[in-house]
């Protein structure tokens, strides 16, 4: 039997310490090539051109969203980590933690002629990912949506503007936090 990408979440997902933690995923061969696959699939045909991933989750499986759709990988770096030449820079929101972040994306890696989509982990307030489709806009690329391994998202006005947000779960779906004993 194999294994769908809903059951490879759901068995490598674990809370610890409060924190949702899908890393499990990526050290499993086979659950990891499930997850990219099912994150590829609904954009797969549809002209994307480019894959866009927020560091550090986002590099992984965005690059490998985009091997699987034989396309380019485009890191978008939070803070100052190195990125060479012209750089478009947003500002997004606060996330979930209340934290603001500077995204980075490099301007020579988008053309007018490019369709992109933002690959995640995990989307919960949308601010990141406006941030991401802004720039990508700036740049003059179109924009084609966001495959996540979780869906959050709390903000509908985010949910209408980012477009198709496609996720393998609901955070819904996920198994409760449990207290730990202390």
């Amino acid at each position: 039997m194999s294994l769908s990408a809903h059951d490879a979440v759901a068995d490598h997902f674990r809370w610890i310490d409060g924190h949702a933690d899908v890393w499990a995923i990526f050290r499993d061969a086979e659950a990891l090539a499930v997850v990219v696959t099912a994150l590829a699939e609904p954009f797969r045909g549809t002209g994307v051109t480019a894959v866009c991933g927020v560091e550090s989750r986002g590099f992984l499986l965005g690059a490998a969203v985009a091997v699987e759709l034989g396309v380019g990988f485009v890191p978008i770096r939070k803070g100052l980590g190195m990125l060479p030449g012209t750089k478009l820079a947003r500002r997004s929101a606060p996330d979930y933690r209340g934290i603001a972040h500077t995204l980075r994306l490099q301007r020579s890696s988008l053309r007018g002629e490019d369709r992109v989509v933002l690959v995640d982990d995990w989307i919960e307030t949308g601010n990141q990912a406006a941030a991401v489709k802004e720039m990508v806009e700036q740049a003059g690329a179109g924009w084609a949506g966001c495959s996540v391994v979780i869906d959050q998202l709390t903000n509908d006005t985010h949910r209408d503007i980012l477009g198709p947000v496609i996720s393998l779960l609901a955070a819904q779906q996920l198994p409760p936090q449990r207290k730990s004993a202390t």
